[in-house]
Protein backbone atom coordinates (compact mmCIF):
# COMPACT_ATOMS: atom_id res chain seq x y z
CA UNK A 1 0.00 0.00 0.00
CA UNK A 2 1.54 3.41 -0.91
CA UNK A 3 -0.49 6.45 1.04
CA UNK A 4 0.58 9.91 -0.48
CA UNK A 5 0.73 13.04 1.73
CA UNK A 6 0.64 16.24 0.52
CA UNK A 7 1.52 18.96 2.58
CA UNK A 8 0.82 23.29 0.97
CA UNK A 9 1.50 26.40 1.03
CA UNK A 10 3.31 27.75 4.27
CA UNK A 11 3.29 24.39 5.85
CA UNK A 12 7.02 24.51 5.56
CA UNK A 13 7.30 26.68 8.06
CA UNK A 14 5.65 24.12 11.16
CA UNK A 15 8.08 24.34 14.15
CA UNK A 16 8.49 28.76 13.64
CA UNK A 17 4.97 29.61 12.43
CA UNK A 18 2.56 30.58 15.51
CA UNK A 19 3.79 27.53 17.75
CA UNK A 20 0.43 28.52 19.52
CA UNK A 21 -1.46 27.26 16.50
CA UNK A 22 0.52 25.11 15.68
CA UNK A 23 3.03 23.93 17.93
CA UNK A 24 7.09 23.50 17.39
CA UNK A 25 7.32 20.05 15.87
CA UNK A 26 9.04 21.11 12.19
CA UNK A 27 7.17 19.62 8.93
CA UNK A 28 10.49 17.18 8.86
CA UNK A 29 9.47 15.59 12.39
CA UNK A 30 6.25 14.94 11.09
CA UNK A 31 6.90 13.25 8.14
CA UNK A 32 9.16 11.39 10.03
CA UNK A 33 6.26 10.06 12.76
CA UNK A 34 4.16 9.31 9.30
CA UNK A 35 6.73 6.92 7.78
CA UNK A 36 7.20 5.15 11.10
CA UNK A 37 3.73 4.97 12.00
CA UNK A 38 3.56 3.74 8.03
CA UNK A 39 5.87 1.28 8.44
CA UNK A 40 3.73 -0.01 11.70
CA UNK A 41 0.79 -0.35 9.35
CA UNK A 42 2.59 -2.30 6.56
CA UNK A 43 2.59 1.09 4.32
CA UNK A 44 4.86 3.39 2.28
CA UNK A 45 4.03 6.84 3.03
CA UNK A 46 5.66 9.28 0.41
CA UNK A 47 5.39 13.17 1.53
CA UNK A 48 5.38 16.05 -0.51
CA UNK A 49 5.29 19.96 0.65
CA UNK A 50 5.28 22.55 -1.85
CA UNK A 51 3.88 26.62 -1.56
CA UNK A 52 3.29 26.81 -5.74
CA UNK A 53 -0.12 25.63 -6.62
CA UNK A 54 0.70 24.56 -9.98
CA UNK A 55 3.29 22.07 -8.51
CA UNK A 56 0.70 20.87 -6.03
CA UNK A 57 -1.71 20.48 -8.57
CA UNK A 58 0.94 18.25 -11.00
CA UNK A 59 1.70 16.15 -8.31
CA UNK A 60 -1.95 14.98 -7.76
CA UNK A 61 -1.92 14.27 -11.16
CA UNK A 62 0.95 12.35 -10.84
CA UNK A 63 -0.61 10.43 -8.04
CA UNK A 64 -3.10 9.35 -10.53
CA UNK A 65 -0.66 8.03 -12.94
CA UNK A 66 1.21 6.46 -10.30
CA UNK A 67 -1.80 4.50 -8.74
CA UNK A 68 -1.27 5.80 -4.94
CA UNK A 69 -3.87 3.73 -2.36
CA UNK A 70 -4.49 7.31 -0.54
CA UNK A 71 -3.72 10.81 -0.40
CA UNK A 72 -3.60 12.54 3.19
CA UNK A 73 -3.80 16.62 2.37
CA UNK A 74 -3.41 19.53 4.43
CA UNK A 75 -3.75 22.07 1.88
CA UNK A 76 -3.31 24.96 4.27
CA UNK A 77 -4.78 28.02 3.29
CA UNK A 78 -5.38 26.82 -0.11
CA UNK A 79 -8.12 24.77 1.66
CA UNK A 80 -10.94 27.64 1.38
CA UNK A 81 -9.98 28.70 -2.14
CA UNK A 82 -8.33 26.56 -4.49
CA UNK A 83 -10.90 25.29 -7.00
CA UNK A 84 -7.77 24.13 -8.84
CA UNK A 85 -6.73 21.78 -5.90
CA UNK A 86 -9.47 20.34 -5.55
CA UNK A 87 -10.39 19.94 -9.08
CA UNK A 88 -7.18 17.81 -9.57
CA UNK A 89 -8.06 15.98 -6.24
CA UNK A 90 -11.46 15.27 -8.05
CA UNK A 91 -9.61 13.23 -10.48
CA UNK A 92 -8.68 10.80 -7.68
CA UNK A 93 -10.23 7.50 -7.10
CA UNK A 94 -8.93 6.72 -3.92
CA UNK A 95 -9.38 7.58 -0.20
CA UNK A 96 -8.68 11.64 0.37
CA UNK A 97 -8.06 12.10 4.34
CA UNK A 98 -8.53 16.51 4.82
CA UNK A 99 -5.71 16.93 7.53
CA UNK A 100 -4.98 19.91 9.71
CA UNK A 101 -3.41 20.71 12.97
CA UNK A 102 -5.45 23.16 14.11
CA UNK A 103 -9.78 23.34 14.90
CA UNK A 104 -9.98 25.08 11.23
CA UNK A 105 -13.55 25.73 12.73
CA UNK A 106 -12.83 27.09 15.79
CA UNK A 107 -10.85 30.35 13.96
CA UNK A 108 -11.28 33.08 11.89
CA UNK A 109 -14.68 32.70 9.61
CA UNK A 110 -13.01 32.49 6.53
CA UNK A 111 -11.27 28.78 7.69
CA UNK A 112 -14.65 27.57 8.40
CA UNK A 113 -15.10 27.09 4.71
CA UNK A 114 -13.00 24.02 2.71
CA UNK A 115 -13.62 23.39 -0.65
CA UNK A 116 -12.39 20.02 -0.28
CA UNK A 117 -15.13 18.87 1.94
CA UNK A 118 -17.15 17.48 -0.96
CA UNK A 119 -14.77 15.28 -2.79
CA UNK A 120 -12.78 13.75 0.24
CA UNK A 121 -13.54 11.16 2.46
CA UNK A 122 -13.38 12.77 5.99
CA UNK A 123 -11.57 15.49 7.33
CA UNK A 124 -9.64 15.67 10.67
CA UNK A 125 -8.45 18.80 12.64
CA UNK A 126 -7.69 20.28 15.54
CA UNK A 127 -5.13 17.42 17.33
CA UNK A 128 -2.39 19.20 16.38
CA UNK A 129 0.54 16.84 15.03
CA UNK A 130 -2.20 13.91 15.71
CA UNK A 131 -3.84 14.45 13.27
CA UNK A 132 -1.40 13.57 10.97
CA UNK A 133 -1.33 10.31 12.63
CA UNK A 134 -5.54 9.92 12.76
CA UNK A 135 -5.66 10.58 8.99
CA UNK A 136 -2.72 7.96 8.35
CA UNK A 137 -4.84 5.33 10.58
CA UNK A 138 -8.43 6.89 8.62
CA UNK A 139 -7.32 6.35 5.42
CA UNK A 140 -5.22 2.76 5.89
CA UNK A 141 -8.43 1.64 6.90
CA UNK A 142 -10.48 3.22 4.27
CA UNK A 143 -8.16 1.02 1.54
CA UNK A 144 -8.41 -2.08 3.73
CA UNK A 145 -12.19 -2.10 3.87
CA UNK A 146 -12.60 -0.93 -0.09
CA UNK A 147 -10.31 -4.29 -0.28
CA UNK A 148 -12.37 -6.21 1.40
CA UNK A 149 -15.92 -5.29 -0.37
Amino acid sequence: MKILTLNGVNLNMFGKRDPSQYGTTTLAEIDARLAALGQELGTDVECFQTNLEGEMCERIHRAHGEGVDAVLINAGAWTHYSYGIRDALAILSCPIVEVHMSNIHAREPFRHVSVLADIVRGQICGFGTDSYLLALRAAVSAVQSAARA
